[in-house]
């Protein structure tokens, strides 16, 4: 295991936690979401702050940066939205009658979850609301959206003739231990996902092969077919709570209160890597080049090699827990509830890393010359080579 990082700068300006950290499509900024009710901006090239965002009258729950817009969700039961370049606040959209935990840009559309029980979608430009989603029997805490066209097959597309003016459907997971799947354009839910038996905490969805991923504090995570709301597989393993999901070629990694992360195969639900050494939960975790990081309520930061689990390096230096990191150019960006912005240079267990897998290539490629060439000769004299190993 490498040796302990120390950041190689430490962004103080917040007067509380640090709730949420977005990174813009472009990756040139950042934006944070805070305690103190304010959101700031940040720039990737020099890593100063270049926006300050004032309004809210409660904590920010979260945030979502665009290129040219950032948007702000808080506990004052509103969401703004701020211009990234006068930090002027270009929106306001009212509705909610409780805190707003979650937010979603897609489009043209902005969608929301609450408290209040209801999800809500909102149009960008006009600070109007669009629809709103009624049905859970508790908060919403999660939301995920897709096409209809990503997923559904022409004749299928046929049979939802009624919802062709928008194809849009947005997904809730709720602490009333459903997920629930809805027509964006009417409203009406499409289909209502059971079987976790607590609150639905994260949400992973892989529109292209028609399935959902869902962690709850059931302790288990559990794969749906979002055309047919089926619940094909469960993921058992986990101790603790299902905190945070990343799927990454077919492979799920799950963040728990177990302490632990575990590396599935979506195909097969077979478990194939635990990651351990946290000394609390794991609160978030983001998977980049080969190397799997992780936060905790432990206060720090992890690197594990994503195949064979090895702790690579420890991030130590924050007080209390990591609620969110981003990776961006090579290096780490830890948001925590200690109220700092903490950056570290990964640039060395990166290049370790890719290192690594070029040899594993290498001695792959070599493995797989020499059975073929040990197939060609089995081919040609199959009964020789056996005597010669028995001999």
């Amino acid at each position: 295991m490498g040796n302990s990082g120390s950041a190689v700068k430490v962004c103080t300006d917040h007067q509380g936690g640090i709730n949420w950290l977005s990174l813009s499509p472009d990756g040139q900024r950042l934006l944070t979401g805070s305690e103190d009710g304010t959101a700031r901006l940040w720039s990737t090239a020099d890593s100063q702050c270049h926006g300050h965002f004032q309004g809210h009258e409660s904590y920010i729950t979260f945030c979502h940066l665009e290129n040219e817009a950032a948007f702000t969700c808080s506990a004052d039961h509103t969401i703004r939205k701020w211009d990234v370049v006068t930090g002027q606040c270009l929106a306001i959209y009212r509705g909610h009658t409780s805190i707003v935990n979650r937010i979603l840009v897609a489009k043209d559309y902005l969608f929301s979850g609450s408290y209040d029980r209801t999800a809500r979608c909102w149009s960008v430009d006009k600070e109007k609301q669009i629809q709103e989603f009624r049905g859970h029997r508790n908060c919403v805490l999660t939301l995920a959206h897709y096409s209809s066209r990503d997923v559904l097959e022409e004749e299928e597309e046929e049979e939802e003739e009624e919802e062709k003016v928008s194809r849009d459907l947005l997904v809730t997971g709720s602490t009333d231990c459903t997920v629930k799947v809805w027509w964006v354009s009417s409203g009406r839910c499409y289909q209502t996902l059971l079987g976790h038996t607590g609150a639905v905490l994260c949400l992973i969805l892989d529109a292209a092969n028609r399935e959902l991923f869902s962690g709850s504090t059931d302790y288990t995570i559990r794969t749906w077919n979002i055309v047919t709301g089926e619940q094909l597989k469960v993921f058992k393993e986990h101790q603790g709570s299902v905190i945070c999901l990343e799927l990454v070629n077919r492979h799920l990694y799950s963040g728990s209160a177990d302490r632990t992360v575990k590396c599935w195969l979506v195909d097969t639900g077979e478990r194939i890597q635990t990651y351990k050494a946290h000394k609390h939960s794991v609160s978030t975790l983001k998977y980049h080049a080969g190397i799997l990081f992780t936060g905790s309520g432990d206060a720090c930061a992890r690197a594990f090699n994503s195949k064979s689990g090895v702790l690579q390096k420890i991030f130590r230096g924050h007080k209390f827990i990591i609620n969110c990191i981003q990776i961006h150019n090579e290096l780490l960006y830890t948001a925590s509830h200690d109220g700092t912005l903490r950056i570290w240079d990964i640039r060395g267990i990166c290049k370790r890393n890719k290192r690594r897998l070029k040899k594993e290539r290498c001695a792959q490629g070599r493995g797989s010359q020499k059975g073929s060439l040990s197939r060609l000769f089995n081919n040609k004299v199959g009964c020789m080579v056996q005597q010669e190993n028995r001999d």
